[in-house]
């Protein structure tokens, strides 16, 4: 597999009902409010949204998320995403009363020009990167509905 792909599994325990975890994750807009990696979201159209991030390392990425499928019955979520990384994020909620477990699969090639040429050699660096945001972001997550009382 060639260095500048990723894929990325990621399990979240969130002391909530899915519902309400659900509810987060679909508001696209709202995460600048709880996950301090996002930095900016801009609505395109009713079902995309262009995303800044930028995690430990000083390198923002500019993402475009394209909704493919939202499901809350089934608890579903994916979204395609362009620009800086392009492949695909998914989401399965699993619910357990008062808690919910999510299943996170992001599966990217990055397209950053600097992403692309540093890959080779930073690679493990780039893993812990997005392991670190992704921390932040379930802490994040679990702040914020634990303010609003879900």
């Amino acid at each position: 597999m060639p260095l500048n792909r990723y894929l990325f599994r990621t399990t979240w325990l969130v002391p909530s009902p899915s519902d309400a975890v659900f509810a987060a994750l679909v508001d696209l807009a709202g995460y600048p409010d709880w996950w301090p990696d996002v930095r900016s979201v801009t609505k395109v159209d009713d079902d995309t949204a262009e995303l800044v991030c930028c995690a430990s390392l000083p390198l923002a990425l500019r993402l475009r998320m394209t909704r493919v499928e939202e499901n809350a019955s089934a608890g579903r979520v994916a979204v395609a995403l362009s620009g800086d990384l392009e492949g695909t994020l998914t989401g399965q909620l699993v619910p357990g009363g008062s808690r919910t477990r999510l299943d996170i699969r992001q599966q990217v090639v990055a397209r950053k020009p600097v992403l692309r040429s540093l890959s080779p050699v930073a690679h493990p660096v780039f893993r812990l990167n997005h392991a670190l945001m992704m921390r932040r972001g379930l802490r994040g997550l679990r702040a914020h509905l634990s303010a609003t009382g879900t």
